[in-house]
């Protein structure tokens, strides 16, 4: 059971360590989009990030945050409160969703995606595209990070896990991660899994 919730956890939590992302897009943690990362950056994201994954606030990241987080969302998609779910309430709620994830790749709001916001989404898309290989990735991540293997995630542990991840990208290590610091990053991630086999 514990192994099936860390899994099912592993994929939200996964970003808040893997989203170090380039500036302008969505999710990334650079605050002030300069194209450099710093160290207080990275901790605000994850305070943010934490806080929207313990939804019952009561600061670790466990099986009820996932029933309590199912719960908002089957709330959110049953606008008449009828206790069940129609089709066109889904269908309203997926729509509202297309609209929020287009208005956010319309970076320049002018109604519609230029090729450059459209290739942006297309990178995304190709990424989540190996989004099996990544969940069992942050399945081991988030095993690792249950230091204590209670089977949830404290903000201690949640913090220390994405860290370790930002001081091995700050090659030189001066409190901030540059472009170059993640491609690097990217490359030697890439050798290690090549390496696997």
């Amino acid at each position: 059971m514990k192994k099936i919730y860390l899994t099912s956890i592993a994929a939200v939590a996964l970003t808040a360590t893997a989203a170090i992302a380039a500036p302008g897009d969505r999710g990334s943690r650079d605050a002030n989009g300069d194209g450099i990362l710093t160290r207080a950056e990275m901790t605000a994201s994850l305070e943010k990030r934490f806080a929207k994954m313990d939804v019952n606030q009561d600061g670790q990241i466990d099986k009820s945050d996932r029933e309590a987080r199912k719960a908002e969302r089957f709330a959110e998609m049953d606008a008449d409160n009828s206790g069940e779910v129609s089709l066109a309430e889904m269908e309203a709620y997926r729509a509202e969703k297309r609209a929020e994830r287009f208005a956010k790749r319309d970076t320049d709001n002018s109604g519609g995606l230029s090729a450059e916001e459209m290739q942006k989404r297309g990178d995304k898309a190709g990424k989540r595209g190996k989004r099996g290989k990544k969940g069992m990735r942050g399945g081991r991540m988030m095993k690792r990070a249950d230091t204590d293997n209670n089977g949830s995630i404290s903000k201690a542990e949640f913090t220390a896990a994405a860290m370790q991840r930002f001081d091995r990208m700050d090659a030189n290590s001066d409190g901030q991660v540059t472009a170059e610091e993640r491609k690097a990053a990217r490359e030697t991630r890439k050798g290690r899994r090549g390496n696997r086999g």
